[in-house]
């Protein structure tokens, strides 16, 4: 049987669970004969994501719809690559992907219509995974090194309360990130092969 393509996405808080599980996720399917490859965005390694860093880092002031058209933009230049991808029937797992966008730029007063809108273009997820953690829980795992959203718990808490609201659209899941690693593993897989019959 032809396999297709597939564009999965993690999203949530920092310290979620994010790279973990997308990282499991990858193996999962390479066990099982998959080529699959792993992206994380903003990707600092492009012009566009090394100027997202210097903001984050305090070495920029942007108001926030110039700093989402940033990162939306930094997704942008990797669109070409993920169909291709897709195309070569190829899984694509993404560490955050364009719900980010909306949902730290609705956490900040933004549009979330506009936001969804400026990434149409961008390839969708098949499936976008939500790994759900307090803010508190966030900030506990991350003592020292946080960025300037990271710091902010009110911002966190609207960010959290938007990943909420965009979980009720079809082809999204929300998990408790909280638990161990293994029970949330057990449960991304499970929503794998339910949701896109995959193996």
């Amino acid at each position: 049987m032809k396999m297709r393509g597939l564009l999965l996405a993690f999203e949530g808080l920092d310290q979620s669970g994010k790279q973990t599980q997308a990282e499991s996720l990858r193996d999962y399917f390479v066990s099982k004969g998959r080529e699959c490859r792993l992206l994380s965005f903003p990707d600092y390694a492009t012009p566009i994501g090394r100027e997202i860093s210097r903001a984050l880092h305090g070495e920029r002031e942007y108001a926030p719809d110039t700093l989402q058209l940033l990162y939306i933009a930094n997704r942008y230049e990797h669109r070409a690559a993920i169909q291709s991808m897709i195309d070569a029937e190829i899984v694509v797992i993404c560490d955050r992907y364009a719900a980010s966008s909306i949902a730290y730029g609705e956490a900040q007063g933004l549009d979330a219509g506009w936001l969804a809108d400026a990434q149409r273009f961008l390839p969708a997820a098949d499936l976008t995974i939500v790994l759900d953690i307090a803010p508190e829980t966030a900030v506990g795992r991350k003592a020292t090194g946080r960025d300037r959203y990271e710091r902010d718990l009110a911002l966190l808490s609207g960010v959290r309360d938007s990943y909420h609201r965009q979980s009720a659209q079809p082809n999204w899941i929300r998990l408790d990130g909280g638990r161990s690693k293994s029970d949330v593993t057990a449960d991304v897989l499970t929503a794998v092969a339910t949701r896109l019959g995959q193996p």
